[in-house]
């Protein structure tokens, strides 16, 4: 049985090292993946038409809104917002 792993947040630092840890077996995972451009998870409609349409059997959230320490400091609450966002919508 093929496995489909939606991973977002591909692009970064974890969600790389995740993805390529699944490609080492293609006979078991099927990755899923799509850029900030494709699908905005803070949107929830948008994501969960993604999930309705591509219907991932199991998801790896880590896609988050970054920007480093001014911008963490100086915008605190609309990253903790972005974040939330992403995290409530990036459910089954």
């Amino acid at each position: 049985m093929v496995f489909k792993c939606f991973v977002a947040g591909y692009r970064g630092l974890v969600g790389s090292s995740v993805t390529s840890s699944l490609k080492v077996d293609p006979r078991k995972y099927e990755i899923l993946t799509a850029s900030h451009s494709d699908l905005d998870l803070c949107n929830r409609e948008d994501t969960f038409s993604f999930f309705a349409s591509n219907r991932p059997d199991y998801v790896v959230l880590s896609a988050a809104k970054v920007g480093g320490i001014l911008a963490n400091r100086d915008y605190p609450v609309d990253f903790l917002n972005s974040n939330l966002r992403i995290q409530s919508n990036g459910h089954l």
